[in-house]
Formats: structure tokens, sequence, C-alpha cells
């Protein structure tokens, strides 16, 4: 018994090896070609550069504007950030507590949210209605109601296993629900703010469609789309391209790294617990 569980684990993990160079070699195509040459880079081969072109990353901060894409990106991801949370926890509050029809059906139209793809031309022509497409405000919304249906669902599970004896006792003492959300809900809901930030944070920022319709002005482009900075119908330049990826990746990866606790907290207290 214990050999055929030692055999079983064996192939788990030799898949899971295999499974994970799929992500390991492109990485490994990035990093390196980044370093490289634009003759030796198109080999596309896993190697050593001949010679490290640093150099690589000052050509792209200073031809690429990445440093003003860099701010760009940096801005709609945090207010699109604060948006959502403030607005989903908000609305998730008010849908977990009342237990009627309007809610239950407000409920599942959210939901609806996690299947229903975006329609971007019906989008593009509702933005402009409103006459702020092109700005940067039309984007942190986009990306605030895109990412409300998921946020919705967790905070709702979350709201859902807590007692409502804490609302009832506030309410006892003359509190209203705005008091309760924010002095007695809002401070239990960190674990799931912390996962709902670090998941549109990771979606927003490497978002390269939203951007690419809604904002027509390259000068407010994010650091994804400063890619076609150096790749044309004419040139391609997959070092630079490389450089720019690396570094457009490196946010998302330190912040994954330091932060995948409170993803798998979250997610579990979001999702299980309801």
């Amino acid at each position: 018994m214990r050999v055929r569980q030692k055999v079983q684990t064996i192939i788990v993990e030799l898949m899971l090896i295999l499974l994970s160079l799929t992500i390991i070699v492109p990485l490994l195509l990035m990093i390196l070609g980044s370093f490289m040459n634009n003759i030796e880079v198109m080999q596309f081969k896993i190697q050593l550069p001949e010679k490290w072109l640093f150099e690589n990353y000052v050509t792209v901060f200073k031809e690429g504007g990445l440093a003003r894409a860099f701010v760009n990106g940096v801005v709609i991801t945090v207010i699109s950030c604060s948006v959502n949370i403030v607005t989903s926890s908000a609305a998730a509050f008010i849908l977990a507590r009342r237990e009627t029809k309007l809610s239950s059906f407000l409920y599942l139209f959210f939901f609806m949210g996690l299947i229903a793809p975006m329609s971007t031309i019906t989008t593009i022509r509702v933005v402009q209605w409103l006459g702020f497409y092109g700005s940067i405000s039309s984007v942190v919304f986009i990306y605030a109601a895109l990412n409300m249906a998921f946020s919705i669902f967790l905070y709702s599970g979350f709201v859902k296993s807590l007692n409502k004896s804490l609302d009832e006792a506030a309410f006892i003492e003359g509190a209203n629900a705005l008091q309760v959300f924010l002095k007695i809900i809002t401070p239990l809901l960190l674990p799931v703010n912390a996962t709902v930030a670090i998941m549109v944070f990771m979606g927003v920022w490497n978002d390269i469609s939203i951007p690419l319709y809604f904002l027509p002005d390259s000068s407010n482009w994010t650091m994804p789309l400063s890619v076609y900075n150096f790749y044309g119908m004419y040139s391609r330049d997959w070092n630079l391209i490389f450089a720019v990826l690396v570094l457009t990746s490196l946010p998302v990866i330190i912040l994954y790294v330091f932060a995948q606790k409170f993803i798998v907290s979250g997610m579990t207290a979001g999702a299980m617990k309801g």
C-alpha cells in the first residue's frame, strides 16, 4: 500500500513538473532575451547571452516612455481597486443582510457578471454618450464595474458568515446601517479586502484590451501597451520587447510573492464560509 502511494506521489510530482515548464520556459526566454542583442534574441533559445546588455532596460525607459506608462498604470490600478472595494463591500453588505426577493434577484444579477462577457462596442458607445471617452476616468470605472461581480461574490460569502447579533447589538445602541457597516463590518473585512485588492490589481495591471480601446491617446497608455512602441509592422525588437515585459510583470510578481497568503485566506473566507 505504501509503495503504491509513493508511486502515485511520484507520478503526480512529475506531472506538476511538466506543467510548470509551460510557465518556466517562456519566463526564462523572456528574462534571458531581455539582455541579448536584437540578432541573438531571434534564435529564441534558452541560453546565456554572449554579452549582458543591461542598456536594453535604459533604452526602453528612454524611448518607450515607461516612466509615464508606469504612473498611468499605478493611477488607474489604485483608483480602480479603491472604487471596487468601496462599492462592492457596501453592496455585498446590503445584499447579504436583507433577506428579500429583491436582494436575492440583485445578487443573481451581479453573479451573472462572472459569466457574461463585456460588449466592447456597446460600452464604447455608452462612454461616448456620457462624454468622457478617452479619459483615464472612463477606464477606471470600467475596471471597477468589470471586477464588481467577483468582489461581491467574495464579500457576500464572508458577510453571511458573520453573526447577525453584531448588527442587532449596534442597532439597539442607536446605530444606523451606515454606522454598522463602517464601524462593525468594515474592520472584519480586512482579509477579503486584501484578496480583492490583489486580484483586481493583477487583472487591471496586466490588461491591454481596455486601455487599447478606450484610451486613443498613447500618452495615457499603461506599461503592457508600451510593447507596441517596439513592435511594428516592419520592425520587431524582441530584446526590447522582452525588457518591457520583464519590467511590466515585475510589480505583479513581487506583489504575489509577498501577498499570496492573503489571497488564500481571503478566498477561503469569502467562498467557503458563505
